[in-house]
């Protein structure tokens, strides 16, 4: 299995399709790891050469308990499969990290799609009575340390999200979700440390110039719709779409209405790629 070694950590990655075809680069959300992209890589690979990695504390990504760089860990590995530029895919909390690559590092960026995501120094959002509920929740997990019960719940209130009833959703689905984020619960006393992109990459979105898409589910979080919003009219000519009845995870639980536009948006931005090199 391949692993990238960088200071105090091992990246495990994948790749699909031919190096020489434009490069995606897909970074995974909290509640879960590469695996949650597995039904859109025989589609995207038919076209592009596709790279995802566990980041540190998820997957089969090892790391020790040191700062490092969310931003370097990416660029590393582009760097290491020779890719200059690559459109970033990012879902969560790997959303966010695209998004902060994108305003770092816009020489490496051909496109940019997020999921559910926020760009660094979000300001706080008014949450639900529910949303209020379900993170008392976790952080009663957290000081308990009972890892395992804190994952079973992130699943619910994130994947599931607070205005759904589990039973009201796919079986198959809810079966999915937790187990994306089952093997995690197995990085959660480690402590590696990001270093913040300093300053955020709230403020600095509308100074992008790749193309974008952003991305939500209907029945996310009130902060994840409040992103949205701002990411749509802050990034110039950014497209976006609401994914209806799904929550923090379209790409996992609508794979094909996700493939679909995530499929017609590339097509596009890769031939103004085409034209513009």
């Amino acid at each position: 299995m391949p692993h990238l070694d960088v200071p105090d950590a091992s990246l495990y990655y994948e790749t699909d399709g031919h190096i020489s075809a434009p490069a995606l680069l897909l970074i995974h959300a909290g509640v879960a790891h590469l695996r949650m992209w597995d039904p859109l890589i025989e589609a995207l690979a038919a076209n592009h050469f596709v790279i995802r990695y566990d980041t540190r504390g998820y997957g089969q990504t090892s790391a020790s308990n040191a700062e490092f760089s969310n931003r370097a860990d990416a660029l590393a590995v582009l760097d290491h499969l020779g890719v200059a530029r690559a459109t970033v895919i990012g879902c969560s909390r790997g959303g966010s990290i695209a998004i902060d690559i994108a305003v770092e590092n816009p020489e490496r960026v051909a496109g940019l799609v997020t999921i559910g995501s926020g760009p660094s120094g979000f300001p706080d959002v008014a949450l639900t009575d529910a949303e209020e509920t379900g993170f008392r929740e976790l952080g009663l997990l957290f000081e308990a340390q009972d890892w395992h019960r804190l994952c079973r719940a992130e699943v619910e209130l994130w994947d599931f999200g607070p205005r759904r009833r589990q039973a009201d959703l796919d079986p198959e689905f809810v079966r999915l979700a937790y187990e994306l984020h089952r093997m995690n619960a197995a990085h959660r006393a480690e402590r590696p440390a990001p270093t913040p992109l300093k300053p955020p990459a709230y403020g600095r979105v509308a100074t992008l110039t790749v193309p974008a898409l952003v991305t939500v589910g209907e029945c996310d979080l009130s902060p994840a719709l409040a992103e949205y919003e701002y990411l749509v009219t802050t990034i110039p000519g950014a497209d976006g779409h609401v994914f209806p009845r799904t929550a923090h995870l379209p790409s996992v639980e609508s794979p094909d209405e996700f493939l679909r536009v995530l499929m017609g948006w590339l097509l596009e931005a890769d031939a103004r790629l085409s034209r513009i090199v």
